[in-house]
């Protein structure tokens, strides 16, 4: 697979696809698994800090010294990071493609500390997976955008290894963020995060989890933003992967003409089972064949916002032209 390698984070891989950050990735048997089926490169399932603490509080919940919080929270904190590096030594010898790391934190100190551990267990990029719920009604966006840009500098200046910084499209102005995320040590964007997010059962009166997995569908949001952005972007300086909706190779290549580096998949996986890797991979190749194309370079971003002779069909405000007419 020669014709698709591509270089992302300083990495080069042989091709552009990542099995994102999940439960997919979160030990070697499954790994391993994953490099078999061609894949790129590989995220290793966040570490979170959100994590740590419930079950540092839940253990709390069984003690009788609430004093003991600070010493329960310092061991599972201590547990939990040790199984991480511990997975992150194990894949750097057992695989032969590129292992990201993956950090999900509520608090600016522990991004630091983490990002530090991590790289010391010899992962080759740290991917940050940052989501801000603006949950406080004198917040306003731009302190909100702030504390992005502020995780992003302390964790540059605390390692060495290149980072990528998954993030929502729920900005105000996305290229903006970007466009700081980059100032501040960013070396790539994956656009789009896909979050928890809960539903309520009318009949047990109880707050449960809405649709994990995310569908074909799902892939207009993030195919409209990486069209738009990788016309903004100069990909030496700021890489974009995409995630989200990409269920098969028509999906990944669509994601590659609109400008993405790489492309991570997930909810594929779990729907039709790791064996979609290889399927994606050899229609790109088949696909790639029927156009002529040799490289990716040949047709990425072919379909990118500045790339097109309509460039507003990628803009919100189309929108009623081509539905003004459904009643």
């Amino acid at each position: 697979m020669k014709k698709l390698q591509t270089q992302y984070l300083g990495l080069t891989l042989k091709n552009p696809l990542l099995v994102s950050s999940s439960g997919l990735t979160n030990s070697i048997e499954k790994l391993v698994k994953i490099q078999e089926q061609g894949a790129g490169a590989v995220v290793l399932k966040s570490l979170f800090q959100e994590q740590i603490i419930m079950e540092a509080e839940d253990a709390l919940r069984h003690n009788a010294y609430p004093e003991a919080l600070d010493y329960l929270n310092a061991h599972t904190q201590d547990h939990r990071t040790g199984q991480y590096t511990q997975l992150i030594r194990e894949a750097k010898q057992r695989l032969d493609i590129p292992v990201v790391a993956s950090l999900n934190c509520i608090d600016d100190n522990d991004w630091v500390a983490y990002a530090k551990e991590v790289e010391e267990a010899g992962a080759d990029a740290l991917e940050l997976n940052i989501f801000i719920i603006p949950a406080k009604i004198h917040q306003t966006a731009a302190q909100i955008e702030e504390q992005y840009e502020r995780i992003v500098k302390k964790v540059r200046q605390t390692t060495k290894l290149p980072l990528a910084v998954k993030v929502s499209y729920q900005f105000t102005n996305l290229l903006n963020v970007l466009e700081r995320l980059k100032g501040a040590g960013a070396s790539a964007a994956v656009l789009f995060n896909r979050f928890y997010e809960p539903d309520i059962d009318i009949f047990k009166m109880r707050t449960v989890s809405s649709e994990v997995f995310s569908s074909g569908a799902d892939i207009r949001q993030s195919l409209r933003w990486m069209a738009i952005a990788s016309s903004h972007f100069d990909a030496k300086t700021m890489q974009l992967s995409a995630s989200t909706g990409v269920h098969d190779g028509t999906a990944f290549v669509k994601q590659l003409l609109a400008g993405a580096t790489t492309v991570q998949v997930c909810s594929a996986l779990y729907k039709q089972g790791v064996e979609v890797v290889r399927r994606i991979l050899n229609f790109t190749e088949d696909w790639m064949d029927g156009k002529g194309f040799s490289t990716l370079d040949d047709f990425r971003g072919r379909m990118g916002y500045g790339n097109i002779s309509n460039p507003a069909i990628y803009e919100r405000t189309q929108f009623m032209r081509y539905f003004s007419s459904v009643e």
